[in-house]
């Protein structure tokens, strides 16, 4: 499947086996979640190692593993739309890091609007009831 089918299109496929894919890489890492301040919105989801914990910690920037290229990825760095973190929690069995952030641009995901500008986040489809993804009215492009 194209990048453009699975990022805009209707079709749900869904990735089973990447928690098995990161698994086999030996790499160490956990799931990242990011949620913006202001609002609580959920805007993405990483990964880390302690490398990558401990880069994002000191440049205070949202950095994953990225699993797609398998290198660090610091968000927005090729973009200017970096996520600034105010806070950083843990999850009660250590298992999972939440990023608490605030924008320093147009939006967080990948992805573009097609208005050519980013995202506010990447979750702006939902599972409707015939089992196909949607757009959410007013998340097709930046808030």
């Amino acid at each position: 499947m194209s990048d453009a089918k699975l990022e805009e299109g209707k079709e749900l496929r869904l990735d089973f086996n990447k928690l098995n894919d990161i698994a086999a890489t030996g790499k160490g890492l956990i799931p990242a979640v990011v949620q913006e301040t202001e609002t609580g919105e959920v805007l993405m989801v990483g990964y880390v190692n302690k490398e990558v914990l401990e880069t994002a910690l000191q440049e205070q920037c949202v950095t994953f593993w990225s699993t797609w290229r398998d290198e660090v990825w610091v968000v927005g760095k090729n973009t200017g739309d970096t996520l600034r973190i105010v806070e950083t929690r843990v999850n009660c069995e250590q298992t999972a890091i939440l990023f608490l952030v605030r924008l320093s641009g147009g939006g967080a995901c990948h992805t573009k609007a097609p208005d050519g500008k980013s995202r506010f986040g990447c979750f702006y489809r939902r599972l409707n009831s015939n089992g196909e993804l949607e757009m959410i009215p007013g998340k097709e492009g930046p808030e």
